[in-house]
Order: structure tokens, then C-alpha cells, then sequence
């Protein structure tokens, strides 16, 4: 089907105006840029009859065929025309300064107002690909420890075979320096690094600091928000961590706030720049309740206790801030030196260190709280990927690192499985699991944990199976995250808990 460019440029300027992201007199502005962009000489305007978008993504898609075929990209690929539309929807940014400028005056009325003025600019951009991250499949699975949140990550695009050979001819580039680099802002992109001309950071003040707001292109939750350092510096978890947190939640208090782990196999995907994540969520973590009470002589006006959660958790609560960060500053020092073989827990391997924490802080009302996830980042040689990691059994479905979000419960699952457990429910439906085993290889890996779900389910049929797998999904992330739980949900494991509680208070 052949596109008239000319009609698509008038509809993405009427979605701009449906959007507020210009206004009347700005329309010959962004028209220009337009042509400019896509090598046009004139523009007819053509007259469309007018239609509610909630994203730009037919529109654009439309535009990309039309660059495709009139050799406006170098090849009609993902990594291409990603970076050709998000040079499109820059032509509709606005300044940084106006931004910033509206969110703070936004943030005057409420916090609450300025973030959700800044998300929705960040969707209405294209920043935040909505038609991507509605392809992510959800659902919540009832637990032990209460509801999971579990999601296959359908979102992220799958590598360019094409962009992969090319970029090894590209001179090596150390600008930005990474993905949370504040240089990304307004960044044209190249094929190993993508087009960031939409995207618009907000500058916060931590701790007389200079830090930087946005939000993730690919929202787990909602308003998923990363909050990263002025400079490229790595991770690095202290007293000062917690400072930033509270000072964050303090500005943001319908916010929480929390940090991936600073060590390797615990950690996030990114180490070398100090950053958080944050946003307008209730993890499933949040609700859970403390089960057991500590007092902690040093800090009276502290409220400490374990959290009914597949993973170690010491929930701290206090009305005054610094008490709370020397609490857990204290916690964070013993627990980097507390060893106990008898709970196979060791701070060191000769000088290297293995013990930190994954740390949360959300305000209640008048209460501060801040969740400190213990955490071990050591391997023997049953557990080489790690001992506090997801073990080998359950590698069929996720062995990725348990970062942060995944610790306060919201599954991040590989999107491979979607087609995976597409021939699981064939074979469990047809009762051929090993026959279609036999012929693909995706479906192998998942027949001892198909076989004990048929056991469980006697009655499996096309009506049920869907349900009965995301059902088995979500209890296989509770067990993950039982592995990642350094003290066991075992007596055993729960009496080690009390061990290091209980050492807090020793001299």
C-alpha cells in the first residue's frame, strides 16, 4: 500500500495538537522540521478527517514504510527505524528548560501533579512506547506470601542482526558513556546506542547533590522512574544511599525509592552508574507484614522487624529521619563483616567481599520506612551462577540476576517463554509433552516441570490450561525468590534470621 507522506505528516501534527504538544502557532515550526527531517521539499497539507490517538505508533509506522521505501533509512529494520521515529517525535519535544520550567510549577500544587504532568508528556512523546509495552503479558499469582506480580517482557526489541554486523565498523564511542549518562537527553543515537531526541530528564536536589529524573522506556509498573547521578560514578551502597533515598521520598512522598544491590550477580545490569529506581506503585513487597518485632537498644525510636517475604527483609520505621539512616547504616556495616557457616553465610572469600543489601524507602503518613534486603553474591561449585541466585532447576524459566524489582516482587520473565509456553499447553492439551519435546528444543528444557504439573492437574484442557500455567509461573518466581533469600523459609533458616537480629544489640 502506497503512503501519502504528505497526509501522514498533517495527522502526526493533529495527534501534536490532541496531545498538547504544540499549540496553533507552533504548527508551521514543527512542519518545517518535519520536512526537514524526512529530506521533503514542500508540504501539501492535506485535510484528514480527525481521529483520536491514544499513541503515534500507526502514524509513525506509516512514516518508517514510506522512509523504507523511498530510502530515507539504510535498511528497513527495528534499530533503523527506531532511530528515524524518535527523530521524528523530536521535532514535537520541547526545550528542556520549558520542561523542567512546567514540571516545577506543576510540582508547587503537588508532587503528585508535576510526576503525572512529566509522564504523560514522556508517553505522549513516544519516549514511553505504549504499542510495545502493551504486548507485555500480566497477571498476579496468588502465594504464600501473598499476590506476586508476574510479566513476560514482550517490549524490548529484539537485536538487529544487520545493526549487530554494522556497528562492528563504527569507531568506539564512549559518548554517553552509558544508557543513564545525562548526555543522553536530546542524543541522536547510532546504531549501538538509541535515539534519545524525545526524551527530557528533570533535575532533582539530593542531599545538596545534583541528581536527574526519568522515567524507564520500558515501564514495568507504573510511573517507572529512574533517578541517576549528575556524574558517571559507580554504584555504591552507604549511609549516603540512604540519605538520597528518604531526601527523595521526602520530596516525592507518594513515590518509593530503592536501589539495586552493588555487587555482582545480586546487582542490576548497570553497576558503573549510581542510580535508583522508583515510581507510583504498591509492590507486593510493601504489603507484606513484619511477622517477627526487634528492638534495637542503640535506636529507641527506631521500629525494626523481619518481613513475611520469600526473601530476607529488615523493615526499619521511624517518624525522625536520622535516626533511621543511622540505624541503617549500622545494620549495613554488620552485615557486610556477619558471617555464620552454620546458615552457609560468608561476608568474604579471602578479600573479597560478598554480603550487601538491596535497599527500599517509601513514606507512610508520618512514618519513613526503609527495607533492607540482605543480600550474598557468593558461588561454590553446585551453585556456580551464584548461591543466592536462581538455582539450576529453574533456569528453564528465568536465571537472570533478581534485581530490585524483581526482590519487591514483580516478576521481569524472558520473553522467549511466550512462545515456550505456547507449545507447553499444546502438549499438556494433547498429553504429547515428549513427542513435542522431540522436535523443539524450547519445549525439552520445560518437560520435568510440565510432568509434575500434570500430576498436580488431572483435568488439563484448553479452557484451563492458560491459567493453570501462569498459575505454576508464578509459584515457580516464589521459589526464585526463595533461592535469592539468603536466611531459608525454613526453621533453620528463620532461627539464623533471629541469630543476626539479634547481634544487633550485642556489643
Amino acid at each position: 500500500m502506497s503512503v501519502n507522506i504528505h497526509e501522514e505528516i498533517t495527522r502526526l501534527i493533529q495527534y501534536g495538537l490532541q496531545k498538547n504538544l504544540l499549540t496553533k502557532w507552533d504548527i508551521d515550526v514543527v512542519r518545517n522540521k518535519l520536512l526537514e527531517v524526512l529530506k521533503l521539499d514542500e508540504c501539501i497539507i492535506v485535510e484528514v478527517k480527525e481521529e483520536r490517538l491514544e499513541h503515534p505508533a500507526a502514524i509513525l509506522d506509516n512514516m518508517l514504510d514510506w522512509a523504507a521505501e523511498n530510502n530515507r533509512i539504510a535498511e528497513n529494520s527495528i534499530t533503523y527505524r527506531d532511530l528515524f521515529d524518535t527523530k521524528i517525535m523530536g521535532c514535537f519535544a520541547s526545550m528542556p528548560s520549558e520542561v523542567n520550567r512546567t514540571f516545577y510549577e506543576h510540582y508547587q500544587q503537588s508532587p503528585q501533579k508535576a510526576t503525572s504532568y512529566y509522564y504523560k508528556l514522556s508517553k505522549d512523546i513516544h519516549y514511553i512506547r505504549r504499542d510495545r509495552i502493551a504486548k507485555n503479558e500480566r497477571w498476579v499469582t496468588n502465594t504464600d506470601f501473598g499476590e506476586l506480580e508476574i510479566t513476560i517482557n514482550l517490549s524490548k526489541p529484539e537485536k538487529d542482526p544487520k545493526a549487530i554486523a554494522a556497528s562492528k565498523s563504527l569507531k568506539e564511542s564512549n559518548y554517553p558513556l552509558c544508557l543513564l549518562c545525562k548526555e543522553n537527553a536530546g542524543y541522536a543515537g547510532r546504531i549501538n546506542h538509541p535515539a534519545r531526541q524525545n526524551h527530557r530528564i528533570i533535575p532533582v536536589e539530593l542531599q545538596e547533590e545534583l541528581w536527574y529524573m526519568q522515567f524507564s522506556p520500558y515501564v514495568y509498573y507504573n510511573e517507572h522512574a529512574i533517578v541517576f547521578a549528575s556524574e558517571h560514578t559507580p554504584m555504591h551502597i552507604s549511609r549516603q544511599t540512604f540519605k538520597r533515598l528518604l531526601a527523595f521520598v521526602e520530596q516525592f512522598p507518594h513515590y518509593f525509592l530503592g536501589s539495586n544491590a552493588d555487587l555482582p550477580i545480586v546487582g542490576g545490569s548497570i553497576l558503573t552508574h549510581d542510580h535508583f529506581q522508583g515510581g507510583y506503585h504498591d509492590f507486593p513487597m510493601a504489603k507484606a507484614k513484619i511477622n517477627k518485632l526487634f528492638s534495637l537498644k542503640a535506636y529507641p525510636d527506631v521500629k525494626a522487624g523481619i518481613v513475611h517475604w520469600p526473601m530476607s527483609v529488615v523493615r526499619l520505621q521511624s517518624s525522625h529521619l536520622t535516626p533511621l539512616v543511622e540505624a541503617a547504616d549500622f545494620i549495613l556495616k554488620k552485615w557486610k563483616s556477619y558471617s555464620d557457616q552454620s546458615a552457609d553465610i560468608l561476608a568474604f572469600t579471602d578479600q573479597t567481599p560478598h554480603n550487601t543489601v538491596t535497599p527500599i524507602a517509601r513514606k507512610r503518613g508520618d512514618l519513613y520506612e526503609l527495607d533492607l534486603v540482605l543480600r550474598n553474591n557468593r558461588t561454590n561449585g553446585k551453585h556456580p551462577g551464584g548461591i543466592y541466585h536462581p538455582h539450576a532447576e529453574v533456569h528453564h524459566i528465568k536465571k537472570e540476576n533478581i534485581g530490585l524489582i524483581e526482590v519487591m516482587g514483580l516478576a521481569v520473565l524472558p520473553g522467549r517463554l511466550k512462545d515456550e509456553m505456547s507449545l507447553v499447553a499444546k502438549g499438556l492439551v494433547q498429553n504429547n509433552l515428549n513427542e513435542l519435546a522431540s522436535r523443539h528444543d524450547q519445549v525439552q528444557k520445560h518437560v520435568k516441570w510440565a510432568e509434575q504439573i500434570e500430576k498436580k492437574y488431572p483435568h488439563i484442557e484448553e479452557q484451563n490450561v492458560q491459567s493453570i500455567l501462569q498459575q505454576e509461573l508464578g509459584l515457580v518466581f516464589a521459589t526464585i525468590l526463595e533461592h535469592a533469600g539468603v536466611f531459608k523459609q525454613n526453621t533453620e533458616g528463620q532461627l539464623a534470621f533471629s541469630r543476626f537480629m539479634n547481634s544487633l544489640n550485642e556489643a
